[in-house]
């Protein structure tokens, strides 16, 4: 055994610190969220009332002969009056214990200048991105009931049939079940539901997938009779994908079934989906670039966000309470500190990363995305001097508002490939490339992948065969022979 002394650098993950790398994360409503519970848990933290953050403009209308160095609170970030010594003393004892200067975190005589970034000019939300409340299925069944017979005793069981359905649109109680509830004969209720068959959505209250399908196939006045043999006889192996058994059974081409096949996948096996009950959710950019001449302007979104103060009336507390509630209070103050300049760091960052991206990306703002230019997390953190795990954190779960439209921040990040010229051309735009070649094609001989990618390469782009058909899938977009029966079935 022996006593070795060692120096050695390592990063400690305080709780403070994991706070402050959350923060990062968060997107602005988020953040609104979690400042607002540290405002309810620590009572140190105040919001700036909005006649102070209005008077902060104007030092001498906020002025008045009634207002005492007591009652007016020390503002981080806003409005900061100078501290007392008494106090002072104090909090200089803990500032070494912070990661940066407590007493000119707190007490900063700047007087009433706020930051640029509270000063930004804030769009209000536009009247359309209000919700509004749609009809559920019940409603619209219902409606349809109320249209379609004046027979009480229909009536009645039709209501009792709709209330038994589930989200989806399938009947989820027996005849007899409903039969006996309502005091009718099956067969009346049998005569209900075919009522209600006929209803729009097409396949609603069914009982089954199989049911479902049979029901949207016979809508149609002159319905496929092979569509309606397969769901009807071959339904197993319709959900087992043997179709070559199927054409086998049924004695057919196999693209003659395949083309039925693609009619059956067109179906909605929910019929009660578009009327499911979704909370509206409207995208809140946390960042916009608006174009002022012939430069860009990085504008944070800061809506919401509560303005925080420190409340002097605790502060003093540190001088007049007894050891326990001294140490208590400066606990809660090094939470409020650290929270109000972990925002701050936070905002910093994503304006420093959003005006990267507007130096990287220049040619998309200008031109629309064809000019999109491949980018790694690596590339905007070597540009603002900050480690790619910053800036991937930074950048989730947040968006940005530009002329080009409403787009993740993420979005940005894409990785490039090679043309003749020597220069990186980006993934997106060569998947809207490949989607315009696409919609562009005859229906009767479609494009397949090799020749997708020979015509890329003609452009000046090596791309192989292999990555078309990745890009083709991560689109959406059917198969070569899959487009052509969907253009014979059209």
């Amino acid at each position: 055994m022996k006593l070795v002394q060692r120096m050695s650098q390592r990063v400690v993950m305080t709780p403070l610190l994991q706070q402050a790398i959350q923060l990062l994360q968060l997107s602005t409503l988020e953040l609104e969220q979690v400042v607002r519970k540290e405002l309810e848990e620590n009572p140190l933290l105040e919001e700036v009332p909005v006649e102070n953050a209005e008077n902060a403009e104007n030092p001498d209308a906020a002025a008045s002969p009634g207002t005492t160095d007591a009652a007016a609170p020390a503002e981080i970030t806003s409005s900061i009056e100078p501290a007392s010594k008494e106090t002072s003393s104090v909090d200089s004892e803990k500032a070494d214990d912070l990661p940066f200067d407590l007493s000119s975190a707190v007490f900063d005589d700047h007087g009433d200048e706020r930051t640029p970034v509270s000063m930004e000019e804030r769009d209000e939300l536009p009247f359309e991105n209000l919700g509004r409340s749609d009809t559920s299925l019940g409603e619209h069944l219902m409606e349809q009931l109320r249209l379609g017979t004046d027979d009480k005793d229909v009536l009645r069981i039709g209501e009792a049939i709709i209330g038994n359905l589930d989200e989806d649109g399938y009947l989820r109680a027996d005849v007899g079940e409903i039969a006996a509830g309502m005091g009718a004969s099956p067969e009346a209720v049998e005569s209900a539901l075919k009522l209600i068959h006929a209803f729009d959505p097409p396949g609603v209250a069914a009982r089954s997938v199989q049911e479902c399908l049979l029901l949207q196939l016979t809508a149609d006045a002159e319905p496929d009779p092979v569509s309606v043999e397969i769901v009807e006889r071959h339904f197993e192996d319709l959900e087992r994908r043997r179709y070559a058994e199927i054409a086998r059974a049924m004695k057919l081409p196999l693209e003659r079934v395949m083309e039925s096949i693609e009619e059956i996948q067109g179906l909605e096996p929910k019929p009660g989906r578009r009327f499911s009950v979704n909370d509206s959710r409207y995208v809140v950019p946390d960042v916009t670039i608006q174009k002022v001449g012939e430069d860009y302007v990085v504008i944070l979104n800061e809506e919401g966000i509560p303005r925080l103060r420190v409340n002097s009336l605790y502060r003093s507390l540190l001088r007049r309470s007894g050891d326990e509630a001294k140490q208590y209070v400066e606990q809660k103050l090094r939470s409020a500190v650290w929270l109000i300049k972990s925002v701050e760091q936070r905002q910093r960052t994503l304006r420093k990363v959003a005006q990267s991206l507007v130096n990287f990306q220049r040619d998309f703002l200008d031109k629309g995305l064809p000019h999109l230019r491949p980018l790694a997390l690596r590339d905007v953190g070597d540009d603002i001097s900050m480690h790619e795990s910053t800036i991937s954190r930074v950048t989730t779960n947040k968006y940005v508002q530009t002329p080009q439209g409403l787009f993740e921040l993420k979005f940005f990040f894409h990785s490039g490939i090679a043309s003749e010229n020597g220069s990186m051309v980006s993934s997106v735009s060569v998947k809207k490339t490949i989607r315009d070649m696409v919609a562009g094609e005859d229906g009767v001989k479609p494009l397949s992948d090799q020749e997708i990618a020979q015509s890329l390469q003609g452009q000046g782009l090596t791309i192989a065969r292999r990555t078309v058909a990745k890009y083709r899938e991560e689109l959406g977009i059917l198969p070569s022979h899959q487009r052509r029966l969907s253009s014979k079935k059209r």
